[in-house]
């Protein structure tokens, strides 16, 4: 590679990450265009790596170019995640039970660690660190029990529902909800109760799963089937 290729890359690769970030963020909502000389101004770049990097999104499926009309963020398909969610809920549920069964000490530890500093988070209001520890607690399970091949599969799944779960994020009250609903997972796991993890772990998940099938009612225009 040249090293013009390179810096058209690395310019590339950038325009890329800020791109992906603001759709995965909801700064740009799903239909909504996307101003290409707004962003060629911003990031201070030409043409060619802001078309790269829209053509990478469209084969992510996040964003949809229309020839002779512009490209746009791509709506969220209401059935992608409603059988996402429901694959997510039966699979985690397992996994909680499994904790509770074989949870390792150190385990329990980085389980305490991680609900403080989500508290911390919650207390800051700090929407985007809170999502960050959200997706570590929902990995540690699997990590800590060395279920490589469900911590594959709910990796894949959180992927494609990040929108989503970033979104469901902001109403008002969902953070510390979000906590006290893990700490009742965590605790069923540190006492050894198999059956109430994976109860406390499948309300968990469907108080997401209801807290979606509103928010899809009231924006609608954010989706499609």
């Amino acid at each position: 590679m040249s090293e013009t290729e390179a810096r058209r890359s690395s310019k590339a690769d950038h325009v890329y990450r800020d791109l992906k970030e603001s759709i995965l963020s909801g700064a740009l909502e799903p239909g909504g265009a996307i101003d290409k000389l707004a962003l060629c101004e911003r990031l201070g770049v030409s043409r060619f790596p802001v078309s790269s990097a829209i053509s990478r999104l469209a084969y992510e499926r996040l964003v949809t170019i229309e020839p002779q009309h512009g490209s746009f963020v791509a709506k969220i398909s209401i059935d992608d995640v409603r059988e996402r969610l429901l694959v997510r809920r039966a699979l985690e549920s397992e996994v909680a039970a499994q904790a509770a069964e074989r949870m390792p000490r150190e385990g329990v530890e980085e389980l305490e660690r991680n609900l403080r500093y989500q508290q911390a988070a919650v207390d800051g209001r700090d929407v985007a660190g809170f999502y960050a520890l959200d997706v570590d607690f929902h990995r540690l399970l699997p990590s800590l029990l060395a279920l490589g091949h469900c911590g594959e599969i709910l990796d894949g799944l959180r992927s494609h529902l990040e929108r989503v779960r970033r979104l469901l994020l902001s109403p008002a009250g969902r953070m510390p909800k979000t906590l006290s609903e893990h700490s009742m997972i965590a605790k069923a796991v540190m006492r050894g109760d198999a059956d109430g993890a994976r109860a406390a772990m499948h309300y968990h998940l469907q108080q997401t799963t209801d807290l979606f099938e509103t928010f899809a009612r009231e924006r609608s225009n954010l989706f499609s089937k």
